[in-house]
């Protein structure tokens, strides 16, 4: 059982979990209207820090976002008491951009903007002494982040995660959302008939999370022991920037952790709830079609709006808050329902007595996740019994370079090289699939790359429903980042694209390839400093508790321009074993 020992929260409505708590409780809102912020000439309504929070935040050495990370981290760091320099403890940062507001149209600022060197320098001043992991998997980042913390957790890779979500906005990131069409320009009503958008926040917010409960049982009161119970990640397989109309992926992820919900314990479901039109109606009927029709739903974005890669485990923290006060949050903006799925949206602060609940939240690229937290006493919890689906083992394996194609080992001819080797590969291989034409570079290495991984795969077009696509790499998404940032920087000449806006998102990468081969399994993407083959299989390794997912195309996709790339990716199916172990508690 994964617990959590301590964490906080930093918003514009506070400097702790239980300012933020007390703000939300009370109606408060962080949200203003800005108008000709950074030259961007429409109006909108976001949560930003003042400057002098701003100022108050600021760390020597650190940007903005790192200094708000490293302060919501060392903060639960604190509070949990625990050795963050031993090999036993892991820091995953989950952002949507990081430092993103450092790009600009000169070379010299491109080192600063990388994710993971920003997750490094957060780590470092931690005091963490393990690879710092990022986790990039658009608006289900954070839950992604705990999701990813439980499984290196039980599959005991490490003791304890310092799990932090931040993301700060910039004229990048508001440019590319007004672009989409989808900010409001007043304060966003999630579930309501006259919802318009939503509205973008800052925030930063930390989860630590611990195995041990002998360990926990020290640290936290029985009351308190809140334990990650169970979390599951799944694609629609549908469009990489509108979600599927029947909530496919959130209703598979729902089901993934329902089995685990005792529903006498089950409070409330918090739901993304952005107040955008087809967001709000695909999470309705997904919790329609799953049976939650009489359990209230909330959405917390009329507060902090949307915080981005911080939303997850803000948001998470915020219900196990409002739980500990026997609270269910009213959604503000919320008046009449405008959704087809019956779903219960509370108006004001509702008392309950129950202990658990569920965080649902999706993001471009297809991805949904759904996580189900609960609080017991630990003298009542008993010790979780790990199902040994098998291991995962690589059975096909590509590396393309600019300057070479290997399939399985074997070097495969190839008539163009650098600049023209993806195009080419994709007509003499592929040639059925013209959007890839409308994809950035990273796609289009991603989409030959998987098209000849699979064509070695016997009974290549069986259906794989819940094939996962795990990627990892170091560039993030920099070739489409500068693509992005040269349509924005003039004001006389400001011409936001949103097709070039999600590319900027490096886990799209993910959501292109379950999109062509109809995977509706679990698709995640993570940054890191320099290539770490070992850790990349830890983590393929520790997802093998869901049972769902039967094989990987996974594997490390980095693509910095047109002359530096390199994909070198793998196909794994899982081979049952008898496992000897019956609890993780016994496993070595």
């Amino acid at each position: 059982m994964i617990y959590r020992l301590a964490d906080n929260i930093i918003s514009p409505l506070g400097e702790t979990t239980d300012e933020n708590y007390q703000a939300v409780k009370e109606g408060r809102s962080a949200l203003n209207k800005y108008t000709g912020k950074w030259g961007v000439p429409d109006s909108y309504t976001a949560s930003f820090f003042t400057q002098e929070q701003e100022k108050a935040h600021f760390i020597d050495g650190l940007t903005r976002f790192e200094s708000l990370a490293f302060l919501s981290a060392s903060r639960a760091v604190k509070d949990a008491g625990i050795d963050v320099g031993s090999s036993q403890t892991v820091f995953i940062l989950s952002t949507t951009k990081a430092n993103i507001e450092q790009l600009t149209d000169d070379a010299e600022g491109y080192a600063a903007i990388y994710p993971a060197e920003a997750a490094e320098r957060i780590a470092k001043r931690l005091g963490v002494s393990t690879p710092s992991i990022v986790v990039c998997n658009a608006c289900i980042s954070g839950v992604s982040a705990i999701i990813l913390a439980m499984r290196l957790l039980e599959a005991k890779v490490y003791s304890q995660a310092v799990v932090c979500g931040a993301d700060v906005l910039s004229k990048f990131t508001v440019s590319g959302f007004l672009s989409l069409k989808a900010l409001a320009e007043d304060e966003c009503r999630p579930f309501d008939i006259e919802r318009l958008g939503l509205n973008l926040g800052e925030a930063a917010a930390t989860l630590v999370l611990q195995r041990d409960k002998d360990v926990a049982r020290e640290t936290v009161s029985s009351k308190d022991a809140w334990h990650m119970v169970q979390g599951a990640i799944r694609n629609d397989a549908f469009h990489v920037s509108s979600p599927s109309k029947n909530g496919e992926g959130a209703k598979l992820a729902l089901e993934a952790v329902l089995h685990e919900v005792p529903m006498e314990h089950l409070a409330l479901v918090n739901a993304h709830g952005t107040a955008t039109m087809f967001n709000d109606q695909m999470e309705s009927v997904a919790m329609e079609r799953v049976g939650l029709n009489s359990v209230p739903v909330n959405a917390l974005k009329g507060y902090f709006g949307h915080t981005l890669g911080a939303a997850g485990i803000l948001e998470t923290i915020i219900t196990m808050a409002a739980l500990d006060d026997n609270t269910i949050l009213a959604t503000r903006g919320f008046s009449e329902r405008g959704v087809s799925g019956k779903i219960m949206v509370p108006t004001q602060n509702t008392e309950t007595s129950k202990t658990g609940f569920i965080k649902m939240i999706s993001g471009f690229g297809g991805c949904n996740a759904a996580l189900f937290v609960d609080r017991t006493g630990l003298d009542d919890v008993a010790d979780a019994t790990l199902v040994c689906h098998g291991q995962f083992e690589k059975v096909h394996h590509v590396r393309i370079s600019p300057s070479s194609v290997m399939v399985d080992g074997n070097d495969i001819y190839v008539q163009e090289t650098g600049p023209q080797l993806l195009v080419w590969l994709y007509k003499q291989y592929v040639g059925d699939y013209p959007k890839f034409y409308k994809m950035d570079g990273l796609c289009q290495l991603g989409m030959v790359a998987s098209e000849l991984l699979l064509m070695q795969e016997e009974e290549r077009f069986v259906p794989r429903d819940n094939r996962a696509v795990i990627l990892m790499n170091h560039s993030s998404s920099i070739g489409a980042d500068r693509k992005f940032l040269a349509s924005i920087t003039k004001e006389d000449d400001f011409f936001p694209s949103p097709s070039a806006f999600l590319y900027t998102l490096p886990n799209i990468v993910t959501g292109e390839i379950a999109i062509r081969n109809h995977y509706h399994g679990e698709t995640s993407f993570f940054i890191v400093k320099e290539r770490n083959d070992e850790l990349l299989w830890q983590i393929v390794s520790a997802s093998a508790n869901d049972a769902k997912m039967q094989s990987v195309l996974g594997g490390w996709i980095d693509y910095d321009d047109e002359n530096h790339f390199e994909a070198d990716i793998f196909l794994a199916v899982r081979k049952p074993r008898i496992c000897p172990h019956d609890s993780r508690d016994k496993q070595t």
